[in-house]
């Protein structure tokens, strides 16, 4: 143990992890049940090929794997996705660039206010969380690019356009996927298109740098996404799912030029509960760090997701309270999720 070694000695700016230590504070040290193994089992993750989603003859049979996927793990990996690799390339490259900047270009961003449109900060929402976490990141909103993309960091010089780039072709996929998953669940291919349309993209990029004792700490702490669904891409593996069933934690493998798909809390509560919000953590490792870039797609910001009628009935009773975006800030803003307090579970 060393001296100061409270969450308070660890502000943004001055954590652990932007710093470089050699050792794990110890406020960022989790208790033995939630470690990380450091050889976890893989997960047989589905993998969903979207290559023939607008042939008629092949749709049905993409739909019905999304389907699957969806009730089951609540998580599968997308091939032929249509984003080409030079712009995932140009999105993973231009956020090393921008954690690799000196520190006082990226606290001109700093902020521990969770309704801020572009904000950097550290841990799980911020520095001054109880128990720290691995993670920098750097969090801004996406849609419509053109209202939000001058407030994103000018520097490295090609960040605005990088990730413009992988913004818009990724959320062209989002809506692509909407209609899958809405038509997946037997309410029709257009049932959410509009919402969606004028909805909100979050990107939050996160960098995860090696850590010296990986067994001890966690890059983030288990928790669901609020979004419909996100979307993600990373650089190297250390995403981990929990398995439902068992409450066990599986790694997710590594599928060159895959991306990832989470269903989120609001699709929860579209499906009655159908289709579940996977729950999710950051592993750490020596080696490297990792950037992982979340693409988070979800209604307008005070445009409350309400669970489908047609999936309500006398068997199927309403399950779940309507919700926004904003509602999940302010739950996000008073509690602490690693705590293990979820959203989700407020709208029950």
């Amino acid at each position: 143990m060393e001296d100061g070694d409270t969450s308070s000695s660890f502000p943004i700016g001055k954590s652990a992890q932007e710093k470089g230590l050699s050792y794990v504070p110890d406020c960022y040290v989790v208790p033995p049940p939630q470690r990380s193994n450091l050889t976890p089992e893989t997960t047989n993750v589905p993998v969903v090929d979207l290559a023939g989603l607008h042939d008629p003859g092949e749709r049905s049979h993409i739909i019905k794997d999304i389907g699957s996927a969806s009730r089951g793990l609540g998580f599968f990996q997308i091939i032929n996705h249509g984003v080409c690799q030079s712009v995932l390339d140009g999105a993973l490259s231009s956020a090393f660039d921008f954690f690799n900047l000196p520190m006082e270009k990226k606290l001109e961003f700093m902020s521990n206010d969770v309704h801020k449109p572009v904000r950097y900060g550290t841990s799980l929402k911020d520095g001054i969380d109880k128990v720290q976490f691995w993670r920098i990141f750097l969090k801004h909103y996406a849609h419509p690019l053109k209202d939000w993309v001058e407030l994103w960091p000018k520097s490295p010089a090609n960040y605005r356009e990088n990730m413009g780039k992988y913004a818009t072709e990724v959320r062209k996929l989002a809506l692509e996927l909407t209609t899958a998953i809405t038509e997946s669940l037997g309410i029709g291919p257009t049932y959410l298109n509009n919402k969606m349309e004028e909805g909100m993209q979050v990107m939050a990029i996160n960098c995860y740098p090696a850590c010296p004792k990986p067994e001890l700490a966690l890059g983030l702490p288990p928790h669901s996404d609020y979004s419909c669904f996100t979307i993600l891409l990373q650089s190297s593996q250390g995403l981990e799912i929990m398995d439902r069933n068992d409450g066990t934690w599986r790694a997710v493998p590594e599928l060159d030029s895959a991306l990832q798909v989470h269903v989120g809390d609001h699709l929860e509560v579209l499906s009655n509960g159908l289709y579940k919000s996977v729950v999710h953590r950051a592993a750490l490792n020596t080696e490297k760090t990792r950037i992982s870039i979340a693409s988070l797609h979800s209604l307008g910001m005070d445009e409350k997701m309400e669970t489908a009628k047609e999936l309500i009935d006398e068997q199927h009773p309403k399950n779940y309270k309507g919700s926004s975006f904003r509602d999940f800030l302010n739950f996000l803003s008073a509690n602490d999720i690693a705590e293990g307090k979820s959203f989700i579970q407020t709208l029950n």
